[in-house]
């Protein structure tokens, strides 16, 4: 995986460590970030990028798989330091991240906030106001990619539309590197390739036909941002995966 590299990032978050695994990819002219993060991200980002000769303010482009605050958390705060940077998603997560239609994770868990019991209800209001608190990028700031763009950086990225989880939720494959960078359409757990919890998918049926999909590709890694690196019979997983629907 040389020029492809994961940057695990802590975040202590309701009594628990959560690793996240924003992606690098790097070329002669480009230096590509794969999801940026929960606010406050830039110091830990940073400080990873250190660790492997690079930083920030080397960053070219963003690429948002999705809309959740913790892979745009640190958008903002990335544009305003690196105004230069590109941010990159696709025509259906757009408006969501400039902040001009509210976050569909907020409007779920509005929905879910009167069928919780009475002693999680504090904790759903101020999981609502964490969501409304990212900071979004303006309209101008945001360049679309589409399903089938091959973006000519890092030896050709293709973007895929792996909706179900998002309804604009994109991953990205390297064919040179047989890699697919997964965003949340998958996770690892317990060294295992699974979908994201059900409750965190807001359309399942789309969730798993863009898994189904995936198997047309030559995958021989897979990156997931939550789980990380993923290399065990790749194939052979997501047939069982698809199986198990």
């Amino acid at each position: 995986m040389n020029n492809i590299f994961m940057l695990p990032i802590t975040f202590h978050l309701d009594k628990m460590d959560i690793i996240i695994y924003p992606t690098l990819l790097k070329d002669d002219n480009e230096l590509i970030l794969i999801d940026c993060g929960y606010p406050d991200s830039v110091p830990k980002l940073d400080k990873e990028m250190n660790k492997i000769g690079l930083s920030l303010n080397q960053l070219t482009k963003i690429i948002i798989t999705h809309h959740d605050h913790d892979h745009m958390g640190a958008l903002r705060e990335i544009k305003e330091s690196y105004p230069a940077v590109e941010i990159l998603c696709s025509k259906i997560e757009a408006p969501y991240i400039t902040g001009q239609r509210d976050s569909l994770r907020l409007q779920q868990a509005k929905e879910i906030q009167e069928k919780l019991p009475e002693s999680e209800k504090e904790g759903g209001m101020q999981f609502q106001k964490f969501i409304a608190s990212i900071q979004k990028v303006g309209i101008d700031e945001v360049s679309i990619i589409n399903n089938g763009d091959i973006l000519p950086f890092c030896g050709g990225i293709e973007v895929i539309d792996t909706k179900g989880h998002m309804p604009g939720h994109i991953s990205l494959y390297l064919k040179e590197a047989k890699t697919l960078i997964a965003g949340d359409a998958l996770v690892v757990e317990n060294e295992e390739l699974c979908m994201a919890m059900p409750q965190f998918i807001l359309n399942v049926q789309d969730a798993q036909d863009s898994i189904l999909k995936l198997l047309n590709y030559d995958i021989e890694k897979i990156i997931c941002y939550h789980g990380g690196l993923y290399n065990s019979d790749v194939k052979k997983s997501l047939k069982e995966l698809v199986s198990n629907f």
